[in-house]
């Protein structure tokens, strides 16, 4: 097949790495892509959230299959136009997007479909949001409405942060004032024709900046699959009472979710609940969920994208461990410093139990440079934990990049 990836993370460069494992030959472009993945894909330098844009060119390509891994082209209708022209698109329509777009609309959708999620207030005044912060308590759970890139989110018991964080997202649109809600949180995705979904393996990523869950938010740090302490059944309990019926609302409103639902979770007292939901491959749990997958990759998404995963057999997976760590840039997530030269990169060449996915990174004639808040995933497989672990921050630590850091415990202790 030829496939346009259309995106430039980690998240994009760990697809393209897993199309190019499939036993049939892919011809793989990515758009607009960067530093790492120019090395496993045809870059095309396009405006990835520019639906006309992105559609002439599948055209006058022949493009076979159309995946999109971030947000933005969703929201902006890039996946629209490409149905259209009735080109085979991963990701859905910009309504159905709108489960990551707004989350006043996705807990709509769920309310709806009877999905267990937390109590929600939509504000957009400031009294409002004072009147919401006084009903639901401490700590307090706010969440800008729109997209964020992962910082969106705010979890405090400090009324007064709450507030400011409140303000300035109120600034851009509407505010959720949240209930909290206490318990180990699972990243689970689903491929979706629309009508059917396939669920992959679970994963849980780390969101704060520093050990120790210590920090401000990011888009993420890190993470690690399987989850050894998941019940047993859970997988299949997300999938009857979350993903199926999420599916199946969309479909009934004529907004059909075709592509990757991602289900953020939370194993509560009362049982799993729903924190988000997102329209597209998480990152880094995109890095070892892939990574474990042994099946292959681009029929499974051309199905989806077709109206026929239902004809697919399911995806397998490796029963290896797998952890992904992200090396930042210095001051991420607030303020990365960027531009700085990586060195170290050729030390990890051949490895077979490490591969780097490129986030944030240019060449610069021959130097390779940090151009983003995350710069690298590092990721690491192996028949235990402690053996991922050993690869990945072995790798970490032959990288050198001035002012960088990346946390040291993730899938720390996980039995």
């Amino acid at each position: 097949m030829k496939i346009l990836v259309v995106g430039s993370g980690a998240r994009e460069h760990t697809i393209i790495k897993a199309l190019a494992r499939d036993e049939e030959h892919h011809e793989i472009l990515a758009a607009p892509g960067n530093a790492g993945i120019a090395g496993d894909a045809e870059i095309v330098g396009l405006d990835p959230t520019n639906p006309k844009v992105v559609t002439e060119f599948a055209l006058a390509s022949d493009i076979d299959l159309v995946i999109i891994g971030p947000e933005a082209p969703l929201v902006a209708g890039v996946a629209d136009r490409l149905r259209r022209e009735n080109i085979p698109v991963f990701g859905p329509n910009r309504d159905a997007a709108a489960l990551e777009g707004s989350k006043a609309f996705a807990k709509e959708i769920m309310s709806a479909a009877s999905v267990p999620t937390g109590k929600a207030w939509s504000v957009s005044t400031k009294e409002e949001l004072i009147t919401a912060l006084e009903s639901v308590g401490s700590p307090y759970v706010v969440k800008a409405d729109g997209l964020a890139a992962g910082k969106g989110v705010l979890v405090t018991e400090d009324r007064e942060a709450a507030i400011d964080h409140a303000d300035f997202y109120l600034q851009h649109g509407d505010v959720l004032v949240e209930e909290f809600l206490s318990g180990p949180e699972v990243s689970l995705f689903f491929l979706s024709d629309g009508t059917h979904v396939v669920p992959l393996e679970p994963a849980q990523d780390y969101k704060r900046a520093f050990e120790q869950d210590l920090g401000p938010n990011t888009g993420g740090m890190g993470a690690y699959s399987p989850l050894p302490w998941l019940p047993d059944g859970f997988v299949q309990e997300v999938q009857s009472c979350i993903a199926q019926p999420t599916i199946d609302e969309m479909a009934s409103r004529g907004t059909p979710f075709v592509g990757l639902l991602y289900c953020g979770l939370i194993l509560t007292d009362e049982g799993v609940k729903v924190i988000e939901f997102n329209a597209r491959f998480g990152d880094p749990e995109t890095q070892v969920v892939l990574a474990r997958l042994t099946s292959p990759l681009a029929p499974l998404l051309l199905a989806a994208a077709t109206g026929s995963l239902d004809t697919q057999p399911a995806p397998i997976f490796s029963d290896d461990c797998a952890i992904t760590v992200v090396l930042a840039s210095e001051g991420y997530p607030e303020n990365p410093i960027t531009g700085r030269e990586i060195f170290g990169l050729d030390k990890l060449e051949g490895s077979h139990q490490v591969t780097l996915a490129h986030a944030g990174t240019a060449w610069d004639q021959n130097h390779l440079l940090a151009t983003g808040g995350r710069v690298l995933s590092v990721i690491a497989t192996g028949a235990t934990f402690d053996a991922a672990r050993k690869s990945a921050y072995e790798a970490l630590d032959a990288i050198e990049l001035e002012g960088s850091h990346f946390r040291r415990d993730i899938a720390l202790d996980i039995s």
